[in-house]
């Protein structure tokens, strides 16, 4: 038995947590549609307002109605007790023979019930009918007449008194509940005190007021039904503009510059849809004159970088045979030939590189991807800055997994973004060392470029790869750059579908993410090099991390090799 109960208490907690499970979803279906849908709030926030007037209004007419109904009831059962009374009175006049009381009382009952009959045959009787009561002596008195039983202690003390008082009671007969305006009189014809009770039902006013009841929450219901009709569908007269128009809006800004919303009528929300179609024509406006000026200004670069290539050769040929003559001219003249020569090299890298903003801000470079791997890349990029960094007195170290990394990348474009990556960060190192590492995953590899040197302050890390932006213009550049290979840099892995990431602290150097995915167009998620170095997680606070993200970090297996 115990086991029993034990198994169904079980069941029933069960029963009781599927059953919470269940309101609980369908609390939060129900609070996510209450935010989402302004329909289901006007029409929700109508019924919930309606209901509680249909419930006052209801309560406050039943009320009424109750007591129009009993003080109706009052009177006509008091006036009517008042004409018993008097045929009580005629009928018990010189009443003197106590033995013969009771049968008096009963003659006179049966008198007055005979006579009531009569007046409600012919309409005389506005309370109803009645069941009289006579009695000399109260309820534990054997003279009386008619229930008596029925006849409340309260009420008799009153009629002993010789007042004429009423009272509503409920009387439980064999089972059967019955409400009872009895009014109480006493007569006076009588050397005995003799009291008289008329017991009025109220079994038809409460028939009344039970169907005025149902009549009311019938009425009731069929309304709120009705005002919540009226309300969804007045709300989805003014939602339905809106829901346009914010599907028109989304379409817009995805770029479907020609979206308008149709203009019907004069009303608010007609206005509402010529104002953003005004909108929408300046906007798409603007946009035009905004992509015909970079067309434009795109355009003005490449030509002039063109234009400008025939005139710098014939400059560079010169300066070239100026160059091989030096030995032969002065010191000072031997000295401005090879400034011209220098600065003729970054003139031409600077064409080279405005050149290739050009093609990528017009869209026509492509990627020419190969399954290599990138470790030789690397390799050959730090050779390319080698002599820019003992010229600095840094040391590049690199840190290569043992295994092969293969990715399907543009050699050219990568080994370019960690040239750049490099030269920039021993241009920035302050004579300490610069370290390059590769690591990969299943889908994605990094490569992180960390110096030590000046750092970034907060912000700037989203402005490394503006264009010819630098952190300090008052610096002596030893690399020459041309402010915008760290922007070139950026449009190189934005080609291969990766990221290009910035962190800094100052005084604490910064470290630059290079992540690829291992096969074009697959996406990657967990890069396997972190962003922000261990040593710089103590200083996170005042860093500036840019175009950056939490990620969790998977640190490959490496071997560290000193080539600086």
């Amino acid at each position: 038995m115990k086991q029993q109960i034990i198994a169904f208490a079980v069941r029933v907690l069960r029963l009781a947590r599927r059953l919470g499970a269940h309101g609980r979803g369908r609390l939060v279906a129900f609070g996510l549609l209450w935010r989402r849908s302004l329909q289901f709030r006007v029409t929700a926030s109508t019924l919930a307002l309606s209901s509680a007037v249909v419930f006052v209004l209801g309560m406050v007419l039943q009320n009424q109605i109750i007591t129009r109904l009993t003080d109706t009831k009052r009177q006509a059962a008091i006036a009517q007790t008042l004409q018993v009374v008097a045929t009580a009175e005629n009928e018990l006049v010189g009443l003197s023979d106590q033995d013969a009381l009771p049968d008096r009382l009963q003659n006179v009952l049966k008198k007055i019930t005979s006579s009531s009959s009569d007046d409600q045959g012919a309409g005389a009787s506005a309370a109803g009918a009645f069941e009289p009561v006579l009695t000399a002596g109260g309820s534990s008195s054997t003279d009386s007449a008619g229930p008596i039983w029925k006849v409340p202690e309260g009420l008799e003390r009153f009629a002993e008194a010789n007042q004429v008082a009423y009272q509503t009671h409920t009387v439980d007969d064999a089972g059967v509940r019955t409400t009872y305006l009895i009014v109480a009189a006493p007569v006076t014809s009588t050397g005995r005190p003799i009291q008289l009770y008329l017991l009025f039902p109220m079994t038809a006013e409460q028939n009344t007021v039970q169907t005025v009841q149902n009549t009311l929450l019938v009425g009731g219901l069929v309304l709120l039904v009705l005002l919540a009709g009226i309300s969804n569908i007045v709300t989805r007269q003014v939602v339905r503009p809106v829901r346009s128009a914010a599907a028109a809006a989304a379409r817009f800004a995805g770029g479907e510059l020609d979206e308008r919303l149709p203009v019907t009528g004069e009303d608010d929300l007609s206005r509402l849809a010529l104002s953003y179609n005004e909108m929408a024509a300046s906007i798409q406006h603007q946009i035009r004159q905004l992509e015909d000026f970079g067309t434009l200004q795109r355009r003005f670069t490449s030509d002039v970088s063109h234009e400008l290539r025939t005139p710098l050769t014939t400059v560079r040929m010169a300066a070239d045979v100026l160059h091989a003559s030096r030995e032969q001219f002065p010191a000072g003249l031997a000295r401005s030939t090879e400034l011209l020569v220098d600065e003729l090299d970054r003139f031409e890298a600077l064409l080279g590189d405005l050149l290739e903003i050009s093609r990528l801000d017009a869209g026509v470079e492509e990627l020419a991807a190969e399954l290599i791997d990138i470790a030789p890349i690397a390799r050959r990029a730090v050779e390319q800055v080698r002599a820019i960094a003992r010229n600095a007195g840094t040391d590049v170290e690199l840190e290569l997994p043992e295994s092969e990394t293969l990715a399907e990348i543009d050699a050219r474009r990568v080994e370019r973004i960690l040239r750049n990556l490099l030269a920039n960060a021993v241009d920035h190192s302050e004579g300490r060392p610069v370290r390059l590492t590769l690591g990969a995953n299943e889908h994605a590899v990094a490569i992180t470029v960390r110096d030590y040197g000046v750092g970034l302050r907060p912000g700037e890390a989203d402005l490394v790869f503006n264009r010819f932006w630098r952190a300090d213009p008052s610096r002596n550049r030893r690399t020459g750059g041309t402010g915008l290979g760290l922007a070139i840099s950026h449009e190189d892995a934005r080609l291969h579908g990766g990221l290009l990431e910035a962190w800094g602290a100052p005084g604490h150097g910064a470290s630059f993410r290079l992540t690829l995915p291992r096969r074009q167009g697959e996406p990657f998620g967990e890069p396997p090099l972190p962003l922000v170095p261990p040593d710089g997680q103590a200083v996170n606070g005042q860093a500036s991390i840019g175009s950056g993200a939490d990620y969790s970090i998977v640190v490959p297996e490496l071997r560290k090799e000193d080539v600086g």
